[in-house]
């Protein structure tokens, strides 16, 4: 290779490098000149005002109460599937569903037949959520119905009513089911049938009035006993919140008596549904006879008997130990998972 050539080739890299050097002092100066006129802002005006404007945040419904939505840095929601009462159908999408599209499919999806059904989702990234979040998108999720209530077990009916609406979903999404096959399901939901039925228990006094009177007259004698209102019903509260015991009208809710009068009125303990008490019976024998005096009434066992003083005491006991057998079976009275169950 000659002078010249080796000369040649080192002035192109030299006018390259000019080029480029010259290109970077512009692009510079170019940037320098937008900043000046366009200043950064705290937040992207395509996708709405940030954290430190103080807008508003758009949030979307989900599957459960409709609560502010909190964070998805704030991990797991606490609400998970219950093995021991439910059984679940695994849908999988095959592309990431946000969380406006899969509220839209499952906005509907409350029960089937008779049976409860809770829905959760993962997050795209990591994330258990038992309510959807805004701008979320979700990988999975999971159809969880209840096996048994006191309206029987699970159907073969209500099942294959789940599976069609988990197959919905799926092919809206382009996703795949996993799920126990049906004879399994329905032996599972006898199985637990059987158990509750064990386990339920109710108690009740009867008041007999003399004569009719209006249904609220009685409501009004209820109250300044001590009976609150408990949505639909008269309750008697426990210290949690929850009912003890309620009343009905000549067996039904105070606010649905048709009949022109009432001339008996019903206090029913349901065990499942109350906190355990040592002195259950005797609560409620006690509020019995206070009632029974005030309308002068006469106060009867749920077998039509009068009630007996002395046996309050003994019945306590019998509570107890249904209180006890429901706890031993993983069944607390009172808490969420066992309302579940005997509703």
């Amino acid at each position: 290779m000659s002078d010249l050539q080796i000369g040649l080739i080192l002035l192109g890299v030299v006018l390259i490098l000019l080029v480029l050097l010259f290109n970077w002092w512009q692009d510079r100066r170019v940037r320098k000149q937008m900043q000046e006129r366009f200043p950064e802002r705290e937040d992207d005006p395509l996708l709405g005002p940030g954290p430190l404007t103080g807008g508003p945040v758009r949030r979307e419904p989900g599957f459960g109460p409709a609560t502010a939505a909190p964070a998805a840095e704030e991990g797991d929601d606490p609400a998970e599937v219950d093995p021991a009462t439910e059984v679940v159908i695994d849908i999988a999408f095959a592309h990431p569903v946000p969380s406006s599209q899969l509220h839209a499919a499952t906005q509907g999806i409350r029960r089937v037949g008779n049976k409860p059904v809770r829905l959760f989702a993962e997050r795209e990234g990591g994330g258990h959520r038992a309510r959807l979040r805004p701008s979320e998108d979700y990988v999975s999720m999971q159809l969880a119905v209840l096996l048994a209530n006191r309206s029987g077990p699970l159907t073969e009916i209500e099942w294959s009513e789940l599976w069609s609406i988990a197959q919905g979903i799926a092919e809206r999404f382009d996703g795949s089911l996993e799920g126990p096959e049906q004879n399994e399901v329905v032996d599972l939901a006898r199985r637990l049938d059987a158990i509750c039925a064990e386990l339920d228990a109710m108690v009740g006094l009867a008041l007999q009035l003399p004569g009719a009177l209006t249904a609220s007259e009685v409501a009004r004698t209820l109250e300044d006993a001590g009976f609150l209102r408990h949505g639909s019903q008269l309750a008697w509260m426990s210290e949690q919140g929850l009912p003890r015991f309620t009343a009905l009208f000549n067996g039904q809710l105070p606010g649905e008596v048709q009949s022109a009068g009432v001339d008996r009125v019903e206090l029913v303990m349901d065990l499942p549904n109350s906190p355990a008490d040592d002195q259950a019976f005797s609560r409620m024998a006690s509020v019995g006879r206070h009632l029974a005096a005030n309308l002068a009434a006469q106060l009867l066992d749920d077998q039509g008997r009068p009630v007996v003083e002395g046996a309050d005491q003994a019945i306590d006991q019998q509570l107890h130990q249904c209180y006890q057998q429901l706890a031993d079976s993983g069944f607390v009275a009172g808490e969420a998972r066992t309302a579940r169950l005997f509703s």
